[in-house]
């Protein structure tokens, strides 16, 4: 997934905004591009004096949400990753759904990943990269757009009407020339999501990508996450595809129904 724009995550707080917001401005100044900061850095992509971000970042330290290393440069602190396993939605979906991934994978020796909607973006909790499989530059705990991936498209087809509205009315990001960015076009797609029990994301986010999402329900029938498998364009049919992957987030789906 090349020429991905970073989002920054939330609404400024503003210097004068409350401390817990001031204090968490500083923690999304964090991205996977930028994981070890100086001061100077935090404070001016927080946008906030230089005084009150060594301020906060000194209690932060002290409560162990980030770590000054002797070069003086600041990161993230494992507490936060304690916490952050406590999610349901990520550490908990993790390992119920692990043993299928993986076996998706073996199967198939292609990319597999599992997602989850956060507002309107998708969330990768996990990715399993095949041998020889196309190369992809998802993370686990990065972000994208809803309308372009194949796990994307599951979640916003199967996301609340005000979600579909917002995203759609929206600027909706290219990233090829196969990208979709037609709303009513969009829609259709997502029509057939539904309808089919699948997602196609064909060449949308690279030119040599062909993803096959499908959704992972919980006890209620809820739609809380979706996996996808991503091969190399013209190695596989995408209906040879579904089959795989709506079976495995099936196996899912009953593992957490357990």
């Amino acid at each position: 997934m090349t020429g991905v724009s970073v989002t920054r995550r939330g609404k400024p707080a503003g210097p004068t905004g409350p401390v817990i917001g001031r204090a968490l401005q500083l923690l999304d100044a964090f991205d996977a591009e930028r994981r070890e900061l100086t001061l100077s850095d935090l404070a001016r992509r927080a946008d906030m004096p230089l005084s009150t971000a060594h301020r906060l970042m000194q209690e932060l330290c002290a409560w162990g949400a980030v770590e000054r290393g002797a070069d003086g440069l600041y990161r993230i602190g494992l507490r936060l990753w304690e916490l952050g396993s406590l999610a349901p939605r990520g550490p908990g979906l993790r390992e119920a759904a692990l043993p299928f991934l993986e076996d998706l994978s073996q199967i198939t020796r292609e990319n597999v990943q599992l997602a989850v909607r956060e507002g309107t973006e998708v969330v990768f909790v996990e990715r399993i990269a095949g041998s020889g499989a196309v190369p992809v530059l998802t993370r686990v705990g990065g972000r994208f757009a809803l309308t372009a991936t194949g796990v994307g498209l599951v979640l916003l087809a199967h996301a609340p009407a005000e979600v579909q509205e917002e995203v759609l009315s929206g600027p909706i990001d290219r990233y090829t020339d196969k990208t979709v960015t037609d709303p009513a076009q969009l829609r259709r797609m997502l029509a057939a999501t539904r309808s089919n029990g699948f997602s196609i994301s064909d060449r949308q986010v690279t030119m040599d990508s062909l993803s096959v999402g499908a959704p992972i329900r919980d006890r209620h029938g809820a739609v809380i996450a979706a996996v996808s498998l991503v091969v190399r364009h013209g190695s596989s049919t995408p209906h040879a595809l579904a089959r795989l992957v709506r079976t495995s987030a099936h196996a899912i789906s009953r593992a957490l129904s357990v």
